[in-house]
């Protein structure tokens, strides 16, 4: 993952000349926090984007891009790096013409390979006014489209972004998910494999007891499918959606849990007996494999001496190498051909697992 990424030096560039009446969404594409900006919001659903702002001195909010607070048609210009989810664009585009004031102006950047010029167009049909682009480099286009409401269109289709809904995935399974999460409306198949293979794994069955802690949760399909009323739950993510998700469907269970936002865990003390955990190795549009090892240290820090991490991964992580540093036992329990499982146990309290 490159830091110096060419849409995010254009954004830094850009964020230095916005206006100071101005709102930044902040992504998860986003690599490199820029310095400070006073006058400039920021809202993220990352929660480790949020940390990051945060000591940088922004004005920042963590929720699911919930603008509420800001009033109706009082910016003057709104900065976007284009996400991955097509949902999620057309709801920031539509949150930004009611955000920005008459003239006021949606700084788009993002790759031709993304859908950029599509979105470029949607976005100026939404807010009405006319739309400037131009090629930057290889790829990359910079976009600013001004809002005038008496030609603004209809609200894009974001598939009604900020409600939970109930979803039955194609193997009659049913959870509570929204758009904003990966994969929101389907079962991961690494998880189901997990599931299918834990009370083996960890010679314990179902609802399991001790303290368990979800790491990465999702929506919460691990702890729904492992979780009693005697289980000692926490479940953890990054993404706000997540956060949302896993609550309600805990709830909708009658599942007692602490529900936690982290990076990686790092706002958790522990110690936990079990951890259950299918980290993420994507950021935006980029693989990123130092996520893993970031969960492994995680796992290490967390768990207690008896605990035990079980982990799903796709082939191609190389996660048995990466845990060598932190815990003493690695076995790989099973390889089904597109997913391994990993059960790591003895974790070295003793190295620096942060």
């Amino acid at each position: 993952m490159n830091p110096t990424d060419p849409a995010t030096t254009l954004l830094h560039q850009y964020i230095a000349q916005a206006p100071a009446d101005s709102l930044w969404w902040v992504d998860e594409n986003i690599l490199l926090i820029p310095e400070q900006r006073p006058g400039i919001r920021a809202i993220t659903n990352r929660y480790d984007l949020y940390q990051q702002l945060k000591a940088r001195q922004w004005q920042v909010t963590f929720n699911d891009f919930d603008s509420g607070q800001i009033l109706p048609a009082s910016l003057s210009c709104v900065l976007l790096r284009l996400p991955k989810e097509k949902a999620l664009v057309h709801y920031l585009i539509n949150q930004t013409a009611r955000l920005l004031r008459p003239g006021g102006e949606l700084w788009l950047i993002g790759d031709k390979s993304e859908g950029v010029r599509g979105f470029n167009k949607r976005a100026a049909e939404r807010l009405g006014g006319p739309l400037s682009e131009h090629k930057v480099s290889a790829g990359l286009w910079f976009a600013r489209i001004s809002h005038d409401p008496q030609q603004a269109g209809n609200d894009l289709d974001d598939q009604h972004y900020t409600e939970t809904r109930p979803v039955t995935d194609r193997h009659g399974y049913s959870f509570i998910s929204k758009p904003g999460l990966y994969g929101w409306q389907k079962v991961d198949p690494g998880s189901a494999f997990l599931i299918a293979e834990l009370p083996t794994m960890l010679n314990q069955p179902f609802p399991l007891s001790g303290r368990v802690l979800d790491l990465g949760c999702g929506f919460g399909y691990l702890s729904l499918q492992t979780a009693g009323t005697q289980t000692q739950l926490t479940c953890t993510d990054n993404n706000a959606a997540a956060l949302h998700c896993c609550q309600a469907n805990l709830e909708a269970q009658g599942i007692l849990a602490e529900v936690v936002a982290s990076n990686a865990g790092d706002t958790l003390q522990g110690p936990y007996d079990i951890l259950l955990c299918n980290p993420p190795f994507h950021s935006g549009f980029a693989t990123n494999l130092d996520l893993t090892s970031r969960f492994i240290a995680a796992s290490a820090r967390l768990l207690s001496p008896q605990g035990q991490a079980c982990f799903v991964v796709n082939k191609h992580i190389p996660l048995e190498q990466k845990a060598q540093r932190y815990f003493a036992r690695i076995r790989l329990y099973a390889d089904n051909g597109q997913f391994k499982l990993i059960h790591l146990s003895q974790p070295k309290h003793s190295q620096d697992a942060s």
